[in-house]
């Protein structure tokens, strides 16, 4: 990824993009009235001369033709496109098989029984479509599984409970039961069954509610409770008998589905997304692998997605956020044509397993913003949740969902937890070389943050099992509201009938409606005037009177009325039809806050959220939107939240003036800026406008500097920016100025939003509120771009799932520009923007190892979910877990070389980096015994510890697995049965081997290693110029191998991300000859690059290691030989950044430049 000195060489492992470069406007030289609303840039400085030169002119015929064609291949035909229906697989076979030899084995059928309850007593059964569970085929197992794990599963049909036990104790956490192959041959076809269903069109989502679990089952190994891997034997069955080509994952159970991503992990063809619980390791299944650094092997690459909660009580805007930054971009660039769910329900508050504090509302709105994926091709299987009436809420939540249902508001959504935003952040620094659409976390000055308007809690409590909200589920009589009058159209220029604005445009948008038979699905609700009272709450009275006065003007007193106001024209019937608009916008806010309908659009003209308190801008005389956000509130009788998103490309001037000091409106405006060249001109729309007095923070602008925006820039801006934002806030009612003069073909807005992008924004909105959100027309002035993308959005609010979009091309650096220069503002009043780049605190709290112990469990219940402390590091048996050797991987897509002690220059291929080793079987004879490290070492002996894949040895006794937490987002990753390095340091040089790139770790090495205490101070390696024993062992060896012929070198990194730490040197130069600032002495003295503070080595008094881990600063320079040391990444780094830092010392020291610098 891009990062501050990073060689411009490095191959990154995405698509090239594509950066068009913008022309610059100078708004230097431009009046804010030098440019009239319906211009044009670059080709005419105001309205009126383009009406009397005659350039407002219709697209010319090819490029409507063109526009036409695209948009008929949408096919928005309702019959040919609506799928109803949601397929439920719930079978009571599948209760047949429990733990035989402990009753309160947590997976068990009382599970199933209180989901059916539940779903009884709110009518859900009734409302799906059902489907019998099926048996899996064993063809259909061997997609996934071996055919001998197969046969060994089916012979449990035919054991005694003892022979059951014996073989379950095996593996980790797992039972059997004579019945357990059938059931989960049967849990696996049930999903089959769904996705059979849902791409032959039969029906549009489903969900099966089955048992055993899957996610955790490798290709020939039980885990987890869990005994055929369901979601991936249907992602493989949808490849082969579908054709599917792309298939997303999501697993949002508490525990890391490790089976589902080692069957993955070197296939591009399904994206696997896993949100767990990690706790550095610490917590079940105790993977490495599970981190947010493992993205995936050869082709693979990218196409894992980890984020890892490193603490308890994690709760719904963790999660939304880790989809909204990471899993939406992904996904929309992925672009899946089925979207599987491996749906446990374990995070939710009150399981014991879990410890999160998710509710079911946050399922609810995760489902949802999955149905916006793959044409809403969505089938959710359940794996784990433990606590019955948790799981029967969470069940029955995303089920409603499924069903169309609107999504329910959260209790208290908030913003994403500083241990969240870590997780997030560094998943997000692991991904970006990989996405086009993912973003890399923005630089944040702390600054920024002092405005919190909710304070991040960085203490960590102890976790207690909430009270669970009841949720509610609105009866709706109707779903879509629709209003619309025809006599609006007499509002129209009687000067120049060529206007933008004219009476023609709602009359298209509503024969369209009616042609899709959308108009005949909506309630029609009667459109009447906006009363004085209504317009008085954003209108002066002597503004309204001198409107009222145009209905009795002449002609000529008209066209002067019009010209006192920027952009506008009047006629006698102006006043009646912007009263009508406003009235219709007002109107369906009551039908929608008494619950008469769910949402509604209002297909009103003329627009209004230029028009001020006191005055008509840019076509609008009543500001609708604003009026229709008071009257909401009046009719609650308090100050109820309302979120208004206008993206209209035109900046609503009047709506942000209306409510800038306003705590209770939040404003969001998307609209072309150009500088402020764009109307309405000057700086009124600039991404510093943010509010004034109590409403400050709540003004939000993002301001495009060009044309050509599209669905990429758009929804970009939702995923970073709007919706995280919008579920901080939590609103009430969501009401769009739905302007659609951003869509493809529109002669002033010049973009290139397609109506399925618009779609698609309004679907994202509608998660919002309970569902209760208006849409009201404000622009718009191609009339075939208009209708169709208004059809777009009737069809989301109606509960069609919005289509497709085409293959989303890299969104412009100029529109990145203004998104991030948004967030930037914006940071310090909305904690939920500050994903920004941090240090894994979790991780770099402690330097200290995590020892793991997993013993071979009595109960194997006990073992899922348990949380292994903190510990020093104990002796095992003959193998070691290969993370006992403080390993340092590669990043994705990228090799720096690593310095240890020893550093060997060891160059592995993409085929050395890939797991080799699934197709290892473990000898006949060898026993099963310990929880699996890697699904090699799994595979070969049955979850077991091993070294390496290849060795047949049978281990004795218990191995521990022993974890280094990982210091920053900058952990690097190679498969964890790779060659170790870093062990190196641990040996002396006659056990080196000549060749370093034939590094292996041979029974002799594995007892020097056992020999070796693997304390902290090994484990620190040379922090701070010091020498540990393990060094002087190796250093007094060294004129032995000298003499064989033999050198070996420490190899710096080239590049650090920690660079970015190094701050310029102090005016004062520097003093190489400054004494240790603790203790005074003058020997082995280091500089910090970030304070320039001067300290004493790790071998003298350690006063420098001691300011590292009390400051975090990572980078500090030896006064000895020059070299610089990183802390966070345990190595010698040499770079371009350093060089300036570096002469200066050797001017200092030597009275010289550095001779070569480079």
């Amino acid at each position: 990824m891009s990062s501050p000195g990073h060689d411009s060489t490095t191959t990154r492992h995405r698509r090239s993009r594509h950066n068009p470069q913008l022309p610059l406007h100078d708004s230097s030289v431009t009046s804010k009235r030098s440019i009239k609303k319906g211009a044009i840039p670059r080709s005419s400085p105001n309205l009126a001369e383009v009406k009397k030169k005659g350039k407002m002119k219709k697209l010319s015929q090819a490029v409507e033709d063109d526009l036409i064609m695209g948009l008929q291949e949408l096919d928005m035909n309702p019959e040919a496109k609506v799928l109803a229906g949601t397929g439920l697989v719930f079978d009571e076979q599948l209760n047949e098989f429990h733990c035989l030899w402990d009753d309160s084995f947590p997976e068990c059928p009382e599970r199933l029984h209180a989901i059916k309850e539940q779903l009884i007593q709110e009518g859900l059964l009734d409302r799906c479509v059902s489907f019998q569970a099926r048996f899996a085929e064993k063809e259909e197992l061997m997609l996934v599984h071996s055919p001998e794990f197969i046969d060994l599963m089916e012979t449990t049909q035919h054991i005694n409970e003892k022979e059951l036990r014996v073989l379950a104790d095996t593996y980790d956490s797992v039972y059997l039961h004579p019945n357990s192959y059938t059931c989960a041959c049967l849990a696996s076809g049930s999903v089959l069954q769904l996705v059979d269903a849902v791409l032959g069109a039969e029906i549009r989502n489903g969900m099966a509610i089955v048992r055993p679990p899957g996610h955790h089952a490798q290709r020939s190994l039980m885990d987890g409770y869990c005994m055929f891997n369901h979601v991936a034997i249907a992602a493989r069955y949808a490849q082969k008998k579908h054709r599917i080509q792309r298939v997303l994952i999501v697993d949002w159970d508490v525990h890391h589905g490790q089976g589902t991503q080692f069957t993955f992990d070197q296939d591009p063809s399904v994206l696997y997304f896993s949100i767990h619980r990690y706790e550095q390791g610490r917590f079940w299944p105790h993977l490495k692998a599970s981190n947010w650094s493992t993205t995936g092997f050869g082709q693979g690459q990218g196409y894992t997605i980890n984020v890892p909660w490193n603490q308890v009580g994690m709760r719904d805007a963790d999660y939304i956020a880790a989809f909204l930054h990471i899993l939406l971009p992904v996904a929309f660039e992925f672009q899946p044509q089925l979207v599987l769910v491996a749906a446990g329900f374990d995070a939710l508050q009150g399981d014991p397993k879990g410890e999160m504090a998710a509710t079911p509302a946050g399922f609810a709105q995760l489902t949802h913003l999955l149905m916006g994926l793959a044409g809403g091709k969505l089938i959710l299987s359940l794996e784990g949740g433990y606590n019955l009436r948790s799981l029967a809420e969470g069940v029955s939540a995303s089920l409603h969902i499924l069903l169309g249902d609107p999504c329910p508001m959260l209790e208290s959504p908030g913003a994403p937890s500083p241990s969240a935003k870590a997780s997030i952040s560094c998943t997000l620094e692991a991904l970006e070389p990989f996405w086009e659409l993912l973003v890399k976390p923005a630089e944040i000055s702390e600054e920024d943050n002092v405005e919190d308007r909710v304070q991040d809690n960085e203490e960590e409590r102890p976790w207690e099992p909430p009270v669970l909200p009841v949720l509610t589920w609105p009866l709706l009589q109707a779903r879509t509201g629709l209003v619309y009058d025809q006599r609006m159209m007499s509002h129209c220029n009687i000067w120049d009938s060529h206007h933008p604005e004219t009476p023609q445009r709602i009359l298209r948008i509503m024969c369209h409606l009616e042609e899709l038979g959308l108009a005949g699905r909506c309630v029609t609700l009667p459109v009447r005037p906006a009363t004085e009272v209504e317009l008085l709450t954003c209108h002066s009275a002597e503004y309204v009177e001198r409107l009222r006065a145009t209905e009795k003007m002449k002609t000529r007193e008209l066209h002067r009325e019009g010209a006192n106001f920027d952009s506008i024209y009047i006629c006698p019937s102006t006043f009646s039809c912007a009263q009508l608009a406003t009235g219709a916008a007002c109107r369906l806010v009551e039908a929608v806050l008494s619950g008469e309908v769910l949402n509604g659009i209002a297909v009103v003209r003329p627009p209004g959220h230029h028009a001020e308190q006191d005055s008509a801008c840019g076509f609008c005389f009543f500001n609708s939107v604003a009026v229709a956000a008071r009257h909401a509130q009046a009719i609650s009788g308090r100050a109820m939240r309302i979120l208004i998103v206008d993206w209209d490309i035109h900046h609503g001037n009047g709506t942000q003036h209306i409510f800038e000091d306003d705590p209770s409106v939040l404003y969001v405006s998307l609209h072309r800026f150009d500088r402020g060249t764009f109307f309405p001109m000057g700086d009124e729309g600039a991404s510093s406008q943010v509010g004034r007095a109590a409403g400050t923070g709540f003004t939000v602008n993002v301001a495009w500097n060009g044309p050509r925006v599209g669905d990429a820039e758009y929804l970009t801006a939702w995923h970073r920016l709007v919706l995280p934002i919008a579920y901080e806030f939590n609103p009430e009612l969501v009401l769009v100025s739905a302007g659609f003069d951003a869509a493809q073909g529109d002669p002033l807005g010049g973009c290139q939003m397609s109506p399925e992008g618009y779609a698609h924004l309004t679907h994202l909105l509608m998660g919002l509120a309970n569902g209760r959100i208006i849409l009201i027309l404000e622009g718009g002035y191609n009339l075939t771009s208009i209708s169709e993308s208004m059809a777009a959005c009737t069809h989301t609010l109606l509960g069609d799932l919005p289509p497709q979009l085409a293959l989303l091309r890299p969104p412009q650096s100029a529109a990145m520009a203004s998104i991030n220069e948004t967030i930037q503002v914006h940071s310090r009043y909305w904690s939920s923007l500050r994903i920004s780049k941090v240090e894994d605190k979790e991780g770099f709290s402690s330097s200290k190892s995590v020892t793991k112990k997993v013993p071979q469990p009595a109960n194997p219940g006990l073992a899922k979910g348990m949380t292994m402390p903190k510990g020093k590091v104990l002796k095992a048996g003959m193998r070691k877990a290969t993370s006992a050797l403080s390993t340092r991987v590669s990043t994705p897509g990228q090799t720096k070389p690593e310095a240890a002690n020893v550093a060997l220059t060891q160059h592995q291929s993409s085929e050395t980096d890939t797991r080799r080793t699934t197709s290892y079987k473990a000898p006949s004879g060898e026993s099963v015994g310990e929880a699996p490290v890697h699904q090699a070492t799994s595979e070969a002996a049955t979850g077991r510890v091993a070294l390496h894949p290849t060795t047949s040895e049978k281990a004795e006794g218990e191995a521990e697995l022993i974890q280094t937490p990982q210091a920053s987002c900058t952990e690097e990753q190679i498969p964890e049965t790779s060659s170790v390095p870093r062990a190196t340091a641990l040996l002396s040089p006659s056990q080196l081997p000549v060749n370093p790139r034939a590094l292996e770790l041979t029974e002799e090495t594995l007892e020097t290693l056992e020999a070796h205490d693997l304390g902290e101070e090994s484990l620190l390696g040379e922090a701070a110029g010091g020498q540990d024993e393990a060094d002087l062992k190796l250093t007094q060896g060294f004129q032995d191998s000298v003499d064989q012929g033999i050198l070996y070198a420490v190899t710096p990194l080239p590049w650090c991300p920690h660079l970015v730490a190094v701050r310029p040197t102090p005016a004062a130069g520097l003093d190489v000859t400054q004494p240790c600032e603790d203790c005074g002495t003058l020997q082995e003295n280091w500089l910090c690059l970030s304070c320039y503070q001067v300290y004493c080595s790790r071998y003298v008094n350690a006063h420098m290691v001691r300011h590292h881990e009390a400051s975090g600063h990572p980078l500090v320079l030896s006064f000895v030989d020059l070299s610089t040391w990183c802390y966070s990444c345990q190595a010698y780094v040499h770079h371009q950044d350093l060089l300036d830092v570096k002469n200066i010392t050797h001017q200092k020291k030597f009275g010289e430049d550095m001779p070569y610098p480079h």
